[in-house]
């Protein structure tokens, strides 16, 4: 597949899954919140898009010491929750980098809402391509997003580019562990949007590589098999907002997909990955 065809695949994946800015407000109108008066304490529980929600913002922010001063890049940043999260509990900035322009756009109008627009900002983009100066920010975070992008070995490198020395990566990301065979891959680049996906100790090569130490590497398949079979009972539970919106062909192509992901988690094909590097030079 070319870039520009990969490109557009991902986009289309993100701009039609059942998490969206439509799902949250819908969601919040349901349990009675006043969208005119939606504080961050409220929002950050329905806008978290990644496996452990809010738990697992806090594990990636104590692993990247993220402090009131720090300047976070949230790569592959989607709705926002994790940068709103930070910036809110945390008070630092954050940037966020996404390649998925409705995300982007959908990412600012929630964070307005929740008051958050002075700390936290968002900016459409390629990671592979990132548009920021070297030795720009203190932390760099990503979360089970960088499945999505091939080449990882020029997306660590552009990641680390732009921290200052001695700043800090931490990411968890979906990785391959033994056994997957080749029909899994080719389905799940087909269906997910997966390419070139990396393993634990892959990830931890390629930073040393890129001139960092990675004082933290952490496999995470037990917990994310149980996680991923509650997502996928949560997905089916969007299945009335998702017809609606994008048709019923559509639902069950995602519920065939994520099944089908799912299930090389417990196959052990699938497993998870948590890690922290350190720039050093």
């Amino acid at each position: 597949m070319s870039e520009d065809r990969h490109i557009d695949h991902v986009t289309t994946y993100y701009h039609t899954h059942p998490i969206n800015e439509q799902q949250i407000l819908d969601k919040l109108r349901r349990e009675g919140v006043d969208l005119t008066r939606v504080s961050e304490d409220v929002l950050q529980q329905y806008d978290q898009d990644h496996f452990g929600g809010v738990a697992a913002n806090e594990v990636l922010a104590g692993l990247a010491r993220i402090e009131a001063d720090t300047h976070v890049l949230d790569v592959c940043s989607g709705m926002g929750g994790p940068a709103r999260y930070l910036a809110h509990n945390h008070g630092c900035r954050v940037t966020g980098l996404d390649l998925t322009e409705s995300r982007v756009v959908s990412a600012g109008k929630l964070t307005r809402m929740a008051g958050l627009d002075d700390r936290v900002a968002f900016r459409h983009g390629n990671a592979l391509d990132n548009p920021f100066p070297d030795k720009t920010f203190d932390v760099a975070i990503g979360q089970e997003a960088f499945c999505h992008i091939p080449d990882k070995a020029l997306l660590i490198a552009e990641c680390v580019r732009v921290l200052k020395v001695g700043g800090r990566i931490a990411f968890t990301d979906i990785v391959e562990r033994n056994g997957m065979t080749e029909a899994s891959r080719a389905r799940l680049r087909r269906e997910m949007t997966f390419t070139e996906l990396q393993t634990l100790d892959g990830y931890r090569h390629l930073l040393e590589d890129a001139g960092c130490t990675v004082p933290h590497a952490e496999d995470l398949s037990a917990p994310w098999t149980d996680i991923l079979k509650q997502r996928l009972e949560m997905y089916r539970g969007l299945k009335e907002p998702t017809v609606a919106r994008f048709g019923a062909a559509h639902f069950q192509k995602w519920d065939d997909a994520y099944s089908f992901f799912v299930g090389c988690y417990e196959t052990g094909e699938l497993g998870g990955a948590r890690l922290m590097a350190r720039r050093e030079r």
